[in-house]
Formats: structure tokens, sequence, C-alpha cells
């Protein structure tokens, strides 16, 4: 069974933007590489024509994906979130145990995660151990790569 993907209306747009890119632009200008590369004469020794062949193949492994993704995506509505818990489309303050600080992160799907920029996957480690807890709830979160034990403590959860 497959894990639900999760979008935010921003990342759905941004996916479609994204596709309507790859079949228009990227699949004319890898067509034109191709019919230059053939120009080039015998194909089996033809560099040019394997690369472009090959940049072929990866735009349409792309737009399958990203249709994949548009067909079974749930869109997060944001005014159906449950703001009582934790949930995925919320905004979650936490308390950082280990580096005494307050930090933000946005519960979204891993599509559009970016830690960096405090957007988490609900499939993460810490996504996953925050879905469900209500302000005051603490969370212990096992990092597997490491083993590392993080505690979070949930301050404040909205939209």
């Amino acid at each position: 069974m497959k894990n639900e993907i999760y979008l935010t209306k921003d990342g759905y747009k941004k996916l479609q933007e994204r596709l309507n890119y790859l079949k228009s632009t990227a699949r004319e200008n890898v067509a034109k590489k191709i019919g230059i590369a053939r120009d080039f004469g015998d194909l089996s020794e033809n560099a040019e024509y394997d690369a472009a062949k090959e940049e072929q193949g990866a735009i349409e492994a792309e737009i399958s994906e990203i249709e994949d993704k548009l067909r079974n995506g749930k869109i997060i509505n944001k005014n159906r979130i449950d703001t009582s818990k934790v949930n995925i489309g919320c905004f979650v303050k936490i308390y950082d145990v280990d580096f005494d600080e307050e930090v933000e992160y946005q519960i979204i799907g891993s599509t559009e995660s970016d830690p960096s920029k405090g957007l988490i996957s609900n499939e993460s480690p810490v996504g996953q151990a925050l879905l469900g807890k209500k302000v005051g709830d603490s969370v212990e979160v096992i990092i597997p790569e490491t083993g590392a034990t993080l505690k979070f403590k949930v301050l404040a959860i909205r939209v």
C-alpha cells in the first residue's frame, strides 16, 4: 500500500507548472537534441544521441512521477485542520530540550518537505512522532540513522 501524498495548494500548483514545462519545453528541447544527434550519422557510436535519449528517459520518468503525485495527492485544506492536536498542515511550535530552544515546523507531505525551511514531512521520524500530539505533550524521537533520542515539548499548534 502506498503512503498518501499530501500537498499544499502551492505545492500542487508548482507540480502542475513543472509538469507543463516538462511536457512542452523540455520534451521539445530533447527532441531537437535527438534530431541533431541523428544527423551526426551512425547511432551505434554516437555519444550525443545516447545522452539525448538518456535525458529523454529522465524527463519521461519525471513526468510519470509528477502525474502520479497529482493524480493521487490530497490537497491540505487549511479550513479543515483540527488544531486541537498536531495534524498534517499544522504549524507546531516545540521546545527542543537538548538545544534549549523553541522551533516551529509545518508538518506537510514528503514531496514538499525542506527541513532547512521548517517544513518537515509527515513521514519523517519527527513528523510521525508529533502527529496526534496536543499542546503540553512531551515527545521522544529516536533517529534511525544515528540512534540519537530527541526530546520535544509541544508548545503551540496553529494553521
